[in-house]
């Protein structure tokens, strides 16, 4: 990097430190913080949803996997999300919407009390805090990983950098700080993305490699492939099941997507657009990463810093600086997203459940402690970016995928399914016990199982087992032991039902208490 670069990668920051000042005047309340009161465009959601799924890991952890296998990168990864979300556009958007304009929710897990009971409420916040932190901190060990190549300056050091400017304009602005920072990323994304095309078709070019006639170079044998190596069948299928609850609110941040939206119907169309560009978009980002092999040779075995290699190599100074940039805006969409939620779920679920004190908050003590408490996340999450890379997480792609999707299962099959008319039998018992043994498979299977099994258990089952365990138990045990009381029919009623449009704008109030019943005032 030189003096052009560091001035585009300064830049960059300071934009995103005067969008979450401009965000702070539109953030009066809880409702403005955690839901942009309702009241955000369904294009710039479904923007903003997409934005949130990406971070550094795909251009480490995923480059990695496009160096030394090729396609099946995009195979077994952005096209389950994008069906996922399709899928979810019609099941869970419009569902996820209602919680906010129905039942005035402003974190995903606030309806669990009602639906379940407090217990499985304080289950699955917990949990889902704890996994998001595992998770974040990894988005932060891949993009000080890509510091780390490009400037020089220690892991440790490009954590802090990036974890304390995402600080500043998500805790400032909240969602709206967020969503809007989302839509320029999106843009630098964009210009970022297409200038690494062109650079690696023309160098491709220079070497006398046709833009076709590169599947048939020997260093790409077997790369044109859709499924190789532990990505195959079952793990596709096992991914699309798990990116189906993941991506339409099982990580939470993505559900806040989908309440900011005016009505159902915005929040459907926020879901159609996000699975639109997850179809589209990454196939030209992966391009110059299966070509990768044809121009560089990557210095770690896992080919994770391939793509840094690469981009050094291609672009001139100006252009590398807004890669660079480009690499900031996945991590920062995703993490300053999920912290927002994390923030969400602690302040409308968790604290009130600890503290009388919490329980009576107002609107303008609800926002200081939101923003304390984002705070908090941010710097628990940079903490554990530290050991990344140690024998208990192993590296980035291991935490990504093996840690983040095989613990999802458990926790999001009681919040997601506990939407659906189907699944209505389903109470405290099966979501507690599906939570809990869903929990203890992944500890099984990846731990004295793979320990006792020679070569291990293959990745597929590591990821998949959990949720599969999970599924299975909350389903038979709500046909055995039936929950379905009038009151929490009447909340799968209220998720369920059209014409919600007009209290879509309707304020959230201060969270329940811990013994009451009910999520939130009702209209």
């Amino acid at each position: 990097m030189n003096s052009l670069d560091w001035a585009v990668l300064i830049g960059y920051f300071g934009v995103m430190v005067a969008i979450g000042l401009w965000s702070h005047k539109r953030v009066d309340d809880v409702s403005d913080f955690f839901t942009a009161g309702g009241k955000m465009p369904w294009w710039l959601s479904g923007i903003s949803h997409h934005m949130s799924g990406y971070s550094a890991v795909m251009f480490t952890g995923y480059a990695g996997i496009a160096y030394t296998y090729g396609v099946t990168s995009f195979v077994t990864w952005s096209f389950p999300i994008a069906l996922g979300i399709a899928i979810g556009s019609r099941l869970f958007a419009p569902r996820v919407n209602r919680l906010r304009s129905r039942l005035h929710v402003a974190s995903p897990l606030e309806y669990l009390k009602s639906r379940y009971n407090l217990t499985t409420q304080q289950a699955l916040a917990w949990s889902g805090m704890l996994l998001k932190i595992v998770d974040v901190g990894a988005k932060w060990a891949a993009i000080a990983t890509l510091l780390s190549v490009f400037t020089g300056i220690s892991l440790d050091q490009g954590i802090l950098i990036t974890g304390a400017i995402t600080a500043v304009y998500c805790t400032i602005g909240g969602l709206w700080a967020d969503a809007l920072t989302e839509l320029g990323q999106f843009v630098i994304q964009l210009l970022a993305g297409l200038s690494m095309f062109v650079a690696v078709v023309l160098k491709l070019n220079d070497k006398g490699i046709g833009f076709l006639g590169a599947w048939d170079e020997p260093a790409l044998h077997g790369h044109g492939k859709p499924l190789v190596g532990p990505y195959g069948t079952v793990f596709l299928l096992a991914f699309l099941f798990i990116k189906l609850f993941e991506y339409n609110g099982g990580m939470l941040n993505q559900a806040q997507r989908y309440m900011a939206t005016g009505s159902a119907r915005q929040a459907e169309r926020s879901a159609r657009l996000s699975a639109l560009l997850w179809l589209v978009w990454p196939l030209v980002l992966f391009f110059p990463m299966w070509m990768s092999p044809l121009l560089v040779h990557a210095e770690k075995p896992d080919g994770s810093d391939s793509y840094a290699l690469m981009t050094e190599q291609l672009l001139p100074h100006g252009l590398l600086g807004l890669v660079i940039v480009g690499f900031f805006s996945h991590t920062m969409a995703m993490c300053s997203s999920d912290a927002n939620a994390i923030a969400a779920v602690f302040t409308r679920d968790v604290a009130p459940a600890l503290s009388r004190r919490a329980r009576a908050w107002g609107q303008r003590s609800g926002l200081v402690a939101a923003r304390i408490t984002t705070v908090v996340f941010l710097g628990l999450s940079m903490a554990v970016a530290t050991q990344v890379d140690s024998p208990t997480f192993k590296d980035i792609i291991t935490v990504v995928i093996k840690w983040v999707a095989g613990l999802m299962g458990p926790i999001a099959i009681p919040m997601m399914l506990g939407l659906l008319r189907a699944f209505r039998r389903s109470g405290p018992t099966a979501a507690l016990t599906s939570w809990a043994l869903g929990l203890l498979a992944f500890w099984l299977v990846n731990y004295p199982v793979n320990s006792a099994v020679d070569g291990g258990v293959p990745l597929e089952y590591q990821v998949s087992a959990p949720l599969a365990v999970s599924l299975v138990l909350y389903v038979l045990i709500g046909r055995l032991k039936p929950e379905d009381t009038p009151e929490r029919l009447a909340v799968i009623e209220q998720v369920n039902t059209d014409g919600d449009g007009a209290a879509a704008a309707a304020p959230i109030p201060a969270p329940a208490g811990a013994g009451d019943d009910a999520v939130g005032t009702q209209p």
